[in-house]
C-alpha cells in the first residue's frame, strides 16, 4: 500500500488548491496509509497554519479514520487519542496520540510535566527537581 504525506493529506482536508487536492485523491484512490507522525503532523498544520478549531481538527482526523481509501497506522490507538482529544482539547491530538502509542506498547506511565495531559489515565506528572548546592545550574558539579 502506497504512503500519504502531510501535505497530501491537508490538500485532501482543505481543498485550498483544486490541482493539488485532485492529484491528492488520485493517489490516495488505489489506497493510502498514514503514519502517526504524519497524523500528528497534519493536525498541526490544520492548527497553526490553517487556524482550525478543535472541532474541526477532530472531524478531520474522523474523516480520515473512515475514508474510502485511507489507512490509518493503529487505527484503535488513534480513535482512544482522538476520545482524549474531543474530551480535553487542549491538550492537542498529539500528545493524546503519545499517551495512547505508549499504551498499546506497554509503557505506562507516561511521565510529562504537562499538567493537562497528566490527568489523564496513563500518565505521570514529573515535579521539577531543584539542583542541589554542590551542582551547577547546568547540572555539573562545581568545586
Amino acid at each position: 500500500m502506497r504512503s500519504v504525506d502531510t501535505n497530501v493529506l491537508v490538500r485532501l482536508i482543505t481543498r485550498d488548491d483544486a490541482e493539488q487536492a485532485r492529484a491528492a485523491e488520485e493517489f490516495a484512490r488505489p489506497g493510502g496509509w498514514i503514519s502517526h507522525l504524519v497524523l500528528a503532523e497534519t493536525t498541526w498544520v490544520l492548527s497553526s497554519v490553517y487556524e482550525l478549531k478543535p472541532a474541526a481538527i477532530a472531524r478531520a482526523v474522523e474523516m480520515l479514520l473512515n475514508h474510502q481509501h485511507l489507512s490509518v497506522q493503529g487505527r484503535s490507538t488513534v480513535v482512544a487519542a482522538l476520545e482524549h482529544f474531543k474530551k480535553s482539547p487542549a491538550l492537542g491530538l498529539s500528545d493524546c496520540l503519545v499517551l495512547e502509542i505508549a499504551r498499546k506498547a506497554g509503557h505506562l506511565p507516561l511521565g510529562t510535566f504537562d499538567r493537562r495531559l497528566s490527568a489523564l489515565p496513563g500518565a505521570h506528572r514529573l515535579e521539577a527537581i531543584p539542583p542541589s548546592p554542590s551542582t551547577s545550574p547546568a547540572g555539573t558539579a562545581t568545586r
